[in-house]
Order: structure tokens, then sequence, then C-alpha cells
């Protein structure tokens, strides 16, 4: 299991928001059942390392059709095959030391 983090930002867009683009990235996201978690900062997905790398490629795809013609993806994803991983897994550690 990995653990990918993914923002998608649409260029010359009308607006400088793109709240819009991201609604229909997380309507996508469900449809396909990843395990997920919207931040500020991007998208926090769970699965397979090649079903997330595939992944990362429809949804960046998804700002030109709504006739964007630039989009940048930054794409981060972490892969352990010593144990398996979970979304939150990370944050949960952190915080029990934190107690």
């Amino acid at each position: 299991m990995a653990i990918m983090q993914l923002t998608i930002i649409p260029l010359g867009t009308q607006t400088p928001s793109l709240g819009q683009y991201l609604a229909d990235i997380q309507r996508a996201l469900r449809r396909e059942g990843f395990p997920h978690e919207l931040t500020d900062m991007g998208t926090i997905i769970e699965g397979e390392p090649q079903e997330l790398l595939a992944l990362a490629a429809r949804l960046h795809a998804l700002p030109f059709a709504h006739g964007v013609q630039r989009v940048v993806t930054q794409m981060v994803l972490d892969e352990r095959r010593d144990k398996d991983v979970k979304l939150g897994d990370k944050t949960a550690a952190v915080q029990a030391r934190l107690a």
C-alpha cells in the first residue's frame, strides 16, 4: 500500500478561484472509491502504487475538460514495503509522540 499527495493546479483560468476544479477532482475520487483526504494544499490518497500513478494521470486530465489550456500537477508517492501503511497513520504516530 502507498500514500500519494496530489496537487493539481489549473493555470490561465478566468478567476483565481480553483474550487470548481477541486470539487470535480473530489467527485472523481469518490466515484473511483479511493480512500482520500482533502487538505488545504492538496489531496492525500491511499492505494497501490500502480493504481495511484494511473489515477494521478486521470485526475490531471480533468481540468482540460473544462477548457483549461495548462495544468501543473505535483505528486509525491510514499511506498513502504516493510509494513502496511494507511491514510492517517503518519499523523497518528506524530500525535502519539506528542502525547
